[in-house]
């Protein structure tokens, strides 16, 4: 019988549970059976990449999220004992799954209450140093007091420079946490394809801001001479195709047509979740990089990468067509060749 292991990405936009593809896949390879867990879009576009994977639901944790970027950092610290709570309902949904499923492994995406004494359990992040401003040191010391439980924590970056992560994912003040950089990881392959689109824009995360820089990107671009496609990151029953031109629109892509859709563009209009960083990057593409509105990471890496001039970007507030009249100064990624050992990192789940 094989080996289950248990795969659980967080339900914030659909980031974490795309980078989780290639770790499933690699299980599947090295002749595991990954069980998944998650909630809401998470859990519904990994039931349409691995349709004969178990797919099981965890308890959502039902965070609400500011129109202002003012509040963004002040609301989410309100809901801290609500969080909490929601980490202890998914601790007990976790024991629950290890007894009915037979988990002999974990391995949790930014999901704190996923992991188990009794089993070798893993927490994936980016983020050892979380940022958020004047309250940096709590907001990293409320993780680090749920990311000490964990047997390893794997850092999906390079330890040293030239890295993409910066100083969310380095400085780190090591207080006993087995820490693995296994290198970014993304679903995605570079390949050689004609040009089809001037501009793709790759739209993701938590509402309203996906749906409020949605309508402000298509106001915008309105009158772009060119070709644009919009890819609205909502995961639905089936996919849908809009054309009005400039725009072909589409709610969602599964990981090859996304593939070649990026592929096929010159320019990636996006957040700069770390997961698109790490899926651009690894496609060597050029980007220009819109941040969230009050989410510090997303701030951080798009200032990070535009101050070493590699991907240009602007506040949310601040876009205009005319931004985009900068690209052509900054280098673009240039494309990651690394592979991953994960023949190496599943040795902790064959004891």
């Amino acid at each position: 019988m094989k080996k289950r292991i248990l795969v659980a990405p967080l339900n914030w936009g659909i980031g974490h549970a795309t980078r989780c593809i290639p770790i499933i896949n690699a299980l599947i390879d090295a002749g595991f059976e990954p069980i998944i867990a998650s909630d809401g879009q998470a859990l519904d576009l990994l039931k349409k990449e691995f349709e004969d994977v178990t797919c099981l639901t965890l308890p959502a944790y039902n965070v609400t999220y500011a129109k202002s970027k003012t509040w963004f950092k002040w609301l989410m610290l309100w809901q801290l004992p609500k969080i909490k709570k929601a980490i202890k309902k998914e601790y007990r949904a976790t024991q629950k799954i290890i007894e009915d499923y037979n988990i002999k492994g974990i391995i949790s995406d930014n999901r704190m209450g996923v992991l188990s004494k009794s089993v070798p359990s893993v927490f994936i992040t980016h983020q050892l140093n979380v940022l958020s401003g004047s309250t940096t040191k709590l907001s990293t010391y409320f993780h680090d007091h749920y990311l000490k439980a964990f047997d390893e924590c794997w850092i999906p970056d390079f330890e040293n420079q030239p890295n993409l992560s910066g100083i969310l994912g380095h400085n780190f003040k090591n207080k006993g946490l087995t820490i693995k950089y296994i290198g970014p990881l993304s679903r995605l392959e570079k390949i050689k394809v004609k040009p089809k689109y001037d501009v793709m824009v790759l739209l993701s995360g938590p509402e309203p801001q996906r749906t409020i820089l949605e309508e402000k990107l298509l106001s915008d671009l309105i009158n772009y001479k060119g070709k644009v496609m919009f890819v609205r990151g909502k995961i639905e029953a089936e996919q849908t195709v809009m054309f009005e031109s400039p725009f072909t629109i589409y709610n969602y892509m599964q990981t090859e047509e996304l593939q070649q859709a990026i592929n096929k563009s010159e320019l990636v209009i996006s957040r700069s979740g770390y997961t698109t960083v790490m899926d651009l990057a690894k496609l060597g593409k050029q980007a220009f990089f819109i941040p969230t509105p009050g989410q510090f990471e997303q701030e951080y890496l798009a200032e990070y990468l535009n101050n070493q001039g590699v991907i240009a970007s602007c506040s949310q507030e601040d876009f205009t067509l005319k931004q985009l009249e900068r690209v052509p100064t900054y280098s673009g990624f240039k494309g990651l060749t690394n592979t991953i050992d994960f023949k190496a990192l599943f040795l902790l789940f064959q004891a």
